[in-house]
């Protein structure tokens, strides 16, 4: 029994703020380490990283491509693929900030615009997926792009307020307790993609799919993006309800969309423009419509 008087000896506390998120103290060590670990992140930084690289020792073909080809809709989507994987590359290099005190507010402005980014990007091709097989010009460009601007406002408007004006932490997770208004919040966003990415896949598979761009690597697109986010839909879910599983799960989706989407985004939409041979892509998006059986009646 410690007598009066005595001091009690101090036992140093670990740094860690929360399970699996601790928070350096100042001038810590190496955030790889530290934060979400080292294999987190490079999991993170390897695959965006070469897929910069990638965009980097394509660009003189592609921008000879874009030059020759005068696709409007192209060239804009090719200028903002760069912007957000440079941004996303940054965000996936910064993990450590999501850690450290005093970079909180710093962490959620970044992950706004990158998740804004990268959502942009999104509701563009699912705009001009739903536009059909005409969709080209300029007028499809201002009708795509002044649609998802005026969705991407909206989420900006709305996130930056739950975030920076009632302090819902949006982009810090903290696996000590539930934040029930954030997990809701995630709910909602989740739902409606699923949502949309779910109309999309079942048009595709019924009597309305010769409406859609007749490309099998669209369809394949979207089949791969519904069950994304339905995943996340579930682990958003099982979160809110303090789920350990659901933020496991929340994570790992999280990891896998900053990791992959952009590469995938790439091959579905761009990759065929940029092909080194100059066979007309009409004729390539024909034959793919054919052998889909889109169309069939038309041959009746």
């Amino acid at each position: 029994m410690t007598s009066v008087g005595t001091p009690i000896a101090e036992v140093p506390l670990s740094s860690s703020t929360s399970v699996g998120r601790p928070t350096e103290a100042a001038g810590g060590g190496g955030w790889p380490w530290e934060c979400h670990g080292i294999f987190h992140n490079l999991f993170l930084i390897l695959p965006s990283a070469l897929f910069v690289l990638f965009l980097a020792f394509q660009v003189k073909k592609s921008i000879s491509k874009l030059s020759n080809g005068r696709s409007h809709i192209i060239i804009a989507y090719y200028a903002i693929l760069w912007v957000v994987s440079l941004l996303n590359l940054v965000w996936c290099s910064l993990q450590g900030w999501e850690c450290t005190a005093g970079k909180e507010v710093a962490w959620s402005i970044l992950s706004l615009f990158t998740t804004s980014g990268m959502l942009f990007l999104e509701v563009s091709l699912m705009a001009f997926l739903l536009q059909g097989n005409y969709a080209s010009g300029q007028e499809a460009l201002t009708r795509t792009f002044g649609i998802s601007g005026i969705i991407i406002g909206i989420d900006i408007f709305l996130k930056g307020i739950y975030t920076f004006g009632f302090g819902v932490p949006l982009f810090v997770d903290n696996n000590e307790e539930t934040h029930k208004i954030k997990w809701g919040l995630w709910v909602i966003h989740k739902l409606l993609l699923t949502g949309v990415y779910g109309l999309i896949f079942f048009l595709y598979r019924s009597r309305w799919r010769e409406r859609l761009p007749a490309r099998p690597a669209f369809y394949n697109y979207i089949t791969i993006m519904f069950s994304v986010n339905a995943l996340a839909l579930f682990a958003c879910a099982l979160a809110a309800n303090g789920a350990a599983l659901g933020l496991w799960l929340n994570e790992m989706m999280t990891v896998c969309y900053h990791a992959f989407y952009l590469p995938l985004l790439y091959v579905t939409f761009l990759a065929d423009f940029f092909q080194e041979d100059d066979l007309h892509l009409e004729n390539v998006y024909y034959s793919e419509m054919k052998d889909a059986g889109f169309f069939d009646a038309d041959w009746e």
